[in-house]
């Protein structure tokens, strides 16, 4: 294993961008045996000057790989309900809408479905500022400022008084609220060897897609008894339990910054201030901050495996939101069904979720083990086995067209909710098996392809929606759904490209980005 492999290896155990925060020198290496080390020990450094965890390194408690099963699961359990939370906020808010429009005395019904999509605008914004920032100053103080303002701007969201108001406030809620979508992937990472952590990002996983179908079970009785400002306010007074919960029991899980602290305690306490730590980086802070803003545009837009899978999420997001924004109107109008019924609508989608959850918790970390555990090698196309990801590929387009054209003819209300449940299962499975690969393909840049998936899938999130209730319209619920789902139909043989030809993509010199 040459330098680069070794640090692009320690960066991924790590959970962050290699060529930033890893800072790996010439030294000896010293075997796990020698060291009985549970993790890769790639080198230890010869400077004295040098901070690293304390000897032996697999017992350093402020090491948070070392931390007890107990403490990191209970920092994964205050980061799932956060992450719950933030994206319950993008739908809750949506049988309320008619109401809104009502109370503001709008008439525009483009405008009616952006006041709920804008919300995700932010989410795409927000990861070119938290990403970047969360390299220079860990994970703790972001999420915790974001987590304040997160409660701030839902108060404000409840207290406006006109749609430019509500729709400037929902934008801001959104940049806040992403914050543990950004970077939670990273926080997990920090604590979790690579052989355990398909498990932990499957239940952080819940709150990114399970809180937008759940949150309008709950908006749809919430507003038809109290109005659609109590939303804001029980969004409030959940984000504000997660907001103290995480000063008090999270802890900072970055290594580059623990150390950084440490090294700081060092320097003041021995008066030598040549000491410094072994990930603290070369570059300039304001370097940093710009390259990490820049690079996941270059992947996307240079990157092949980057660009067709950040298409594929975004198109299977922005379907997901179309059908969130719509519901409300589909089944009021349709079936007859209430404000406070029509947030059930929302549950066999999630229902679908939740199965394919439990597959894609387990089935990829057992094929890596199972591989580990012959000797045989692990790459990142485990994450996509074709005996999984094509059923569920086909099963979206088939789930769209079910919801289409029952919808269409008014079938019995469980026709389309059949549909939907097969179109969450076959998104989950698309979201899960994409996310794991890239950040497998590219351990060095992981972080990077992340933000990317997130700013493109956001945006596609947000702007898809606004065409939705003008092309039920114009074309039906029945082919207006199809055209969603020949969409679908055409992007299958992405993750098949990936699962046969992925290694070939990602060795290719043609295809390697200069970042």
């Amino acid at each position: 294993m040459d330098l680069k492999d070794q640090n692009e290896k320690l960066a991924y155990e790590e959970g962050h961008d290699a060529d930033i925060s890893t800072n790996i020198r010439a030294g000896t290496r010293h075997s796990d045996e020698e060291k009985g080390s549970i993790t890769p020990n790639i080198s230890v450094g010869t400077d004295p000057n040098e901070v690293w965890w304390d000897e032996p390194e697999n017992m350093d408690p402020h090491n948070p790989m070392n931390w007890s099963s107990q403490k990191k699961w209970g920092q994964i359990a205050v980061l799932s309900y956060v992450t719950l939370i933030t994206p319950l906020a993008s739908s809750m808010f949506a049988p309320g809408v008619p109401d809104v429009i009502k109370d503001f005395g709008i008439t525009n019904e483009l405008l009616a479905t952006f006041v709920v999509s804008i919300y995700l605008l932010g989410f795409a914004f927000g990861p070119l500022v938290i990403a970047p920032l969360s390299e220079i100053y860990g994970r703790y103080w972001l999420y915790n400022v974001c987590n304040v303002l997160f409660v701030v701007f839902a108060v404000a969201c409840g207290l406006a008084k006109n749609m430019g108001q509500l729709v400037a406030f929902r934008f801001i809620h959104g940049i806040f609220g992403v914050c543990p979508l950004t970077i939670g992937g990273g926080t997990i990472a920090d604590m979790m060897p690579v052989e355990k952590r398909g498990g932990a990002m499957a239940i952080w996983a819940i709150g990114p897609l399970l809180g937008p179908v759940f949150g309008p079970v709950a908006g749809g009785y919430l507003v038809e008894a109290k109005g659609w400002r109590w939303s804001f306010w029980l969004l409030a007074i959940l984000s504000g339990v997660g907001t103290v919960a995480g000063f008090f029991f999270s802890r900072e899980t970055y290594a580059p910054v623990i150390l950084e602290h440490k090294a700081a305690r060092l320097r003041k306490e021995t008066a030598n201030p040549d000491l410094r730590s072994r990930l603290a980086s070369d570059v300039p802070m304001k370097q940093v901050f710009l390259r990490a803003i820049v690079r996941p545009t270059k992947m996307l837009f240079l990157s092949p495996i980057v660009t067709l899978t950040c298409m594929y999420v975004a198109v299977a997001y922005g379907i997901l939101y179309l059908l969130f924004t719509t519901f409300t109107f589909v089944f009021q109008e349709n079936y007859g069904f209430s404000t406070g019924a029509v947030g059930l609508v929302f549950i066999p989608l999630g229902i679908g979720m939740m199965l394919s959850l439990g597959i894609m918790g387990t089935v990829t970390d057992k094929i890596i083990k199972g591989k580990q555990a012959r000797g045989e090698e692990v790459v990142p196309e485990d994450r996509i086995p074709i005996w999984v990801i094509t059923p569920a590929a086909c099963l979206l387009p088939v789930g769209l067209f079910i919801y289409g054209w029952t919808t269409q003819y008014k079938v019995h209300w469980i026709a389309p909710l059949i549909g939907t449940a097969c179109t969450g299962f076959a998104l989950l499975v698309i979201f899960m098996s994409m996310q794991t690969y890239i950040v497998d393909a590219f351990t060095r840049y992981a972080a990077s392809a992340i933000a990317a998936n997130t700013v493109l899938r956001s945006l596609l999130g947000s702007l898809l929606p606004l065409c939705g209730l003008k092309m039920y319209n114009k074309l039906g619920l029945g082919w207006g759904n199809s055209l969603l789902g020949f969409l679908a139909l055409a992007l299958v043989p992405i993750p098949l490209l990936f699962a046969i030809y992925g290694s070939w993509l990602r060795k290719n010199p043609r295809f390697q980005v200069k970042l």
